[in-house]
Order: C-alpha cells, then structure tokens, then sequence
C-alpha cells in the first residue's frame, strides 16, 4: 500500500466565546449560524485610481426557503439563518447621507436582484471597517427590522432541512481521515525537486488590518504573477528552450490587486460568448491582424469577432473536427474521446467547438508574441491554460489524455532526442492517438520533407502506429494519427533502445519543478494497474469507479477507496441540488468558468454535469494525489501550488468553489496573498463559496469585506461553516510599485 500525507478537513479551533449552533450578526471571528443576502453591486472602473462611491438602500427581508437541505440530518431551531443585509448597510447609507453632495450616485442592476448598488466611503479604512461600525440610536428601526427579519426565518426553516454542515454528520465526509497509510501519496511528495519552505502562520496583527493596493506592473490588467517575473526572466541564462515563457514565481507573492481595464464590461453569456466578446474587456488587435485572414479573431466595432477559424481550419472548426473523425472511426468525439489536450491552441476555437460532440479539451498556450490567445480564449468561456512545452513537465499525471492533437503548434518534436514529444507520449493514454495537422503532413517544401523524414524515424522507434494520414480538401490541409501502444513488446524488440526506457525509479506521475527526460516509462500490463485498461465510455464513466480503485486500499475519507469515491460523489449530488444551484441566489445562465480550487474525486465537477459549464479541477501538491481519478472519470484538472499565482489570466473565472482549502493554505502561507489571487482570477461580480472551519470562515469573510466584495451568505455549525461572497468592481486607489514586475 502506497504511503501518502493527507491534509484535514476542519483543524481549526473553535472560537471560545462561541458556543455550538449560536446565531450571532457577524462581528468579529464568531460566525456561527448566519445567513447573510446583499445586494450585487457593478460599478464601472473607467480610472482603477479613484475610489467608487456607491449608494444604499435598505433592502427587504427574504425569507430562507428550504432549499438548502440534506439528507443528512436537520437544523435544529437553534440554527436559525437571517439576513442581515439591512444592518449590514446602515452604517454605509449614514456615512453617505453626510456626504452626499460630494458623492457620484451609480445605479445598476445585478443579475440575480434588481437592488441598489451598496454605499461605500472612498476613505480606504472606512471600507475595510464599514460592515463592522456600531449602530446608532438613530438605526433603531433597522434593529426592530431585523428582529421581525429573524423572527420571520425561524419560523421559515423550523419545518424544512437545512444543509448539515457538520463533520460529524455529513455522510462522514466533510473531515478527511488522518491517516497516514492510504491510497494516495501527494504530488508534492512525488515530485522530488518540490521543495518549498514552510512559512510562518499570519498574525492576528495582519488578519485584523488589510490595507489593499492597486498593482502597478508593466503587464497592468494582463497581470500573471509567475509569468510577468521580468527581473526573474532577464537573468536566465538562455531562452532557447523556452525558459522565459516557464513559471518564474517571485518570492514574495503580491499583496496587490490588479487594475480593471478601462471599460470592462460585464462578459457577454455563453453561448454567445464563443463567437464575441467586449473589445474592452482584452483591448488586443495584434491576433488579428496577424491571423484574420485565417478566421481567428476580427474586430468589429465595440467586439471581438471569432468566425470559429484556425491556421488549419480556416472554415470552422466543426468541419475540422467531423474531419478527424472521418479519418479515423476509432476516435469516436463523445465516447471512446472523451479528454483531450490541445497543445498550442491559439484562440482555443477547436476546443470550443468540441463541446459541441460531447469532449472536453484542456488547451493551452504560451504569453508570448500571439497577444492575448489564451486570455481570447477563457473571455469566450472555453478552457485554457498559459503553459509551455519547455524544459519541465507538463503539470499532469502520466496517462490520462485520450487523444492529444497539435494543429501548426509549432513545437519541434523531433529535436534534442523527442524529448518533447516523449513528454506527450508520458500524458497520453495506452491506445490514444496524437493527431498531428501540420505543414509536413501534407506538403513538399525541403523543410517540412526534413521535418516529416524525423518525425517519422523517432515514431517508429518510439513505437508509436502511423494509422492514418488523409487530407482535409476544403481546407487543404492533411493529418496524421498515430497510436501509443498497449504493450512493452515493441519496446523489447527495439534493435536500439533508443529513446531510452526510463528508469524504474523515474515517477511518471511527479511533475512538479521536474525536468524533462528523454526517455520512455513502460506500459502498464498489469490489469489491476492505471492505465492497462480504456476507461468506460462516456457518460458512464463519469460515475463508476475506476477499475484501478481498491477496496483494500485506503480512500481519503477513510473508506475503501471505491466506496470513499461514491461517497464523495452522492454527497456532492446532494449539495449542488439541494443547497449550491437554488440556495444561492446565483444565476447559473451567467456561470461558465468554474473552478474547483480543492478537487478530491472531482464530485463536484461531476455533480455539476447537466449544467453549461466547465470546471477546472486543481489537485493541490499537498492533498491527497487524486488527479488520475479526476481524468478518469472524463473530467479534467491540473496540479498546482497555491502559495504561487495560477497560470491564467487576471479575471478568468465566473465561479471559484474552495472546500478546506483556506485552512490548508494558511499552515504554509499568507492568506492575504492566496485572496489577492483569488481577486486576480476572479471577474467582477464572479461568485467564490468557500467551505472550511468557522476561523478560517471569518478570516476569509473580513478580507472579502475589506475588499468591498458583497457578502451574499454565511453559515456555520458545529465549527464548520459556508461563505459565498461575491467580488464587486472597486480597486484600491493607493498604488503598489512591484519592481520585479516593472520594464
């Protein structure tokens, strides 16, 4: 049995001074059984440097229906919910009745209420303190409105269930086994060069006192933290492997937010967002006019138009990806492919248009002289990485790509070894194809004939099957597909050996910080191993077990790990459908990019299947090791260390979910860093629900408040607790020189 560190679910302590099930108005670190409603607030950042000034009213009760239930057990009527959104404001609305002839009035509608922007005061500490400030005898009405307010939800959930938050109750699930001995290592033990010290806990000093600012860097609003380290990329020795477009992470992760453009506008909803999207929002042209007249990306006006083109398919994607399939029935969009990895995928339209048969592409591509392609990409809502084929691993597990296509991406595989190509041949899946659309495929210039002569010695020695190669006549282009074998036997019947097979001790699955090896790791042979078997096909494989999972080993709740998946997956169920997609107030119809910032078996992905979304899966380093899990289900993720920035793009995300990942956090970094991250990738009026121990709740409540985020609800019980907050579009008018970041 594997060993493996597990990371806990609800360590932190309870608040002395607040008793099981009490319900208390949010002051303070007591949280425990409140539910918080407020109104959404959008506010044009035209000038990232000057303090918004917004109006309040006082809003009416809304009763608490029963929505968040779970079969888990009931509130008891000491767990009464309220809103209090009316005292929430009051202070605000005070503070703007004395200044109101100084004051800018801004009145907008949010998606899910149609309510009145929240007052805030352009003082930067009366920002940071306004929920917190002591009602006047002048309030006494909203005190007598909340008392009814409260009397109201008592009476309101005293008949209905309520999610059970409760480790204890639960299904068991919500506290993680302390074993030491189960199925899964981490990445974080896997990967041998990880080595990142253990800073100290915050203080209470810093958590009481967050005095934001706004980033003042070369990138401005393109800001990626670890991929705009320009100190860091002008000492490199060379470039030639493609060093500065890798993870340079600075040391001290930034404090600071970054700056709105100018003109950001609320991004248009999928699925219109596939073809167009606000010019204001990326304000590029260079794409296109470079590739326009390849179908990327045209401007038209106040948008950015994408036609669904690509350099290989200049006359849509749909008709490439029916091409393929053609080609090569086996592939089967939908079913036998289910995962896929685009390298170099420009404006991602292929991966967009995938989701039309039923496949889901992680697509990626470098920040590099193709401005913007990526963040192009996540603003039309298709998934999308920043990443490189460079000098170090890939940030997945060995394995697990059903197919992985290249179209013109312009990455020399056959150099220095095949080290790179072998690095696909490592994420591939025994028996997927590489599908590989390029110049050298199909023509006969001295080049490409070079190219294609290589590419063809180091395939055959890599035993990988040349199966088909056919020409695509309306776009004049071809492919080639090869297949990965399923057995060693070609391996062993190699007159070289080379490339080399790796070496026994070489970790496929360690990824992290981990260099690139020019060699080749054996084929599972073994059925009961990953990887010895095609996954079912899709949807079924969404829901059943892995047949590598076993009930002898361990799962991370602390059941056999086949049961511990189901688990996880009907607890899951029950949240999305009975609490996350009508207990919230979010307009779901707005949500596209999704990510879940603490994967275990990725039941909440899975849960959110029926859904118009998409959720990106990240499988912390020191969690439990549960990735391969995540893709063999037909989901997909990505390993990351969120003491560092994410590689994407600043306002990524419509919706962040954070199950004890905070908690976790905070053991090896400071919080304030992870949520000027989470402000990064997060879009204005983007939703985050964190779940985690009532501490950690109300550190991440206080900085959502002093960041003038809306706090739309909070509940707790039995020192577990839920937080949805909901980012506005203010930025700090104090300014943060980063050095390392600056031309």
């Amino acid at each position: 049995m594997a060993q493996g560190k597990y990371s806990r679910f609800g360590d932190g302590k309870k608040s002395s001074s607040c008793s099981t099930a009490t319900v208390i108005v949010v002051v303070g670190v007591c949280l425990v059984g409140v539910w918080m409603f407020m109104s959404s607030s959008v506010v044009p950042g035209q000038n990232p440097d000057l303090p918004v000034v917004r109006e309040s009213k006082p809003k009416d009760s809304t009763k608490i229906s029963s929505q968040f239930e779970d079969n888990s057990g009931d509130l008891s009527s000491d767990d009464s919910v309220k809103d209090v959104g009316t005292q929430e404001n009051t202070q605000s609305e005070t503070d703007t009745n004395s200044e109101e002839s100084s004051t800018n009035e801004v009145e907008t509608n949010s998606a899910e209420e149609n309510t009145n922007s929240e007052d805030t005061n352009s003082s930067e500490s009366e920002n940071s303190n306004e929920s917190e400030s002591s009602n006047s005898d002048a309030n006494e009405p909203e005190k007598k409105q909340e008392k009814v307010e409260k009397d109201e939800v008592e009476e309101s959930t005293s008949d209905n269930k309520t999610e059970d938050l409760s480790a204890a109750t639960q299904s068991e699930i919500l506290k993680e086994t302390n074993a030491q001995n189960g199925a899964f290592s981490t990445q974080a033990a896997e990967s041998a060069s990880e080595k990142k010290s253990q800073k100290p806990l915050i203080s209470k000093e810093d958590q009481d006192s967050y005095r934001w600012k706004t980033c003042n860097v070369t990138a401005g609003p393109d800001y990626i933290p670890c991929l705009d380290n320009l100190e860091a990329i002008r000492h490199l020795h060379g470039r030639s492997h493609y060093e500065h477009r890798e993870r340079h992470c600075p040391t001290d992760p930034p404090t600071c937010l970054v700056p709105l453009p100018v003109g950001y506008k609320t991004p248009i909803k999928w699925p219109k967002s596939r073809e167009q999207i606000w010019y204001s929002n990326v304000p590029h042209t260079k794409l296109a006019a470079v590739k326009g007249h390849q179908n990327w990306v045209k401007v038209s006006g106040e948008y950015l138009m994408f036609p669904g083109g690509g350099t290989q398919f200049k006359n849509g994607a749909l008709h490439y990806i029916d091409f393929i399939q053609n080609s090569l029935a086996d592939i089967a969009w939908g079913k036998r492919t289910r995962v896929i990895l685009d390298v170099g995928c420009g404006v991602a339209s292929f991966g967009g248009y995938l989701f039309e048969r039923d496949v889901v592409a992680m697509s990626f591509a470098p920040k590099d002289e193709h401005e913007a392609q990526v963040q192009f990409a996540l603003e039309r809502g298709i998934p999308a990485i920043s990443a490189v084929m460079g000098t170090q691993r890939l940030p997945f597990p060995s394995k697990i790509f059903d197919v992985v296509h290249c179209a013109r991406c312009r990455v020399p595989w056959h150099i220095e070894g095949g080290k790179l190509l072998l690095e696909l041949n490592r994420v591939l899946r025994p028996g997927g194809y590489f599908v590989w659309s390029a110049t050298p495929v199909y023509q006969n210039k001295s080049e490409d004939v070079e190219i294609w002569e290589a590419m063809s010695k180091l395939t055959k020695t890599m035993c990988w099957e040349l199966v088909v190669i056919n020409n695509d006549k309306l776009n004049e282009v071809g492919a080639a597909i090869y297949r990965k074998p399923t057995s060693n036997e070609c391996y062993e019947n190699r007159q070289q050996n080379d490339p080399p097979l790796c070496e026994s001790k070489d970790d496929p699955d360690a990824v992290w910080n981990v260099q690139l090896e020019a060699c080749m790791h054996r084929v599972p042979v073994d059925e009961s191993v990953r990887g010895s078997k095609w996954p079912e096909t899709w949807p079924q494989r969404l829901e059943s077990p892995p047949y590598w999972l076993k009930s002898s080993e361990v799962g991370v709740y602390g059941k056999p790990a086949p049961e511990d998946f189901t688990a996880d997956y009907e607890n899951w169920k029950r949240v999305v459908s009975k609490s996350y997609l009508n207990g919230l107030g979010i307009d779901w119809s707005s949500v596209r990019n999704v990510m879940d910032m603490r994967a275990i078996y990725g039941g909440f992905a899975a849960a959110m299947k029926d859904l118009k979304i998409w959720v990106m899966n990240v499988v912390p380093l020191d969690s439990p090791d549960t990735l391969p899990i995540i893709y063999e289900r037909g989901l997909f993720g990505i390993y990351h260390n969120w003491c560092e920035s994410f590689s994407t793009y600043p306002r990524s995300y419509d919706l962040l979910h954070a199950d004890h990942l905070f908690s976790d956090v905070k053991k090896r970094c400071k919080l304030q860093s992870l949520m000027a991250e989470v402000d990064r990738i997060l879009r204005p009026e983007g939703k985050l629900i964190v779940r985690d121990n009532i501490e950690t709740i109300a550190e991440v409540e206080n900085m959502a408040k002093s960041m003038n985020w809306n706090i739309r609800m909070t509940y707790s019980k039995d020192n577990e607790g839920m937080l949805c907050v909901e980012k506005t579009f203010w930025r700090p008018a104090e300014v943060e020189t980063l050095p390392y970041a600056v031309e």
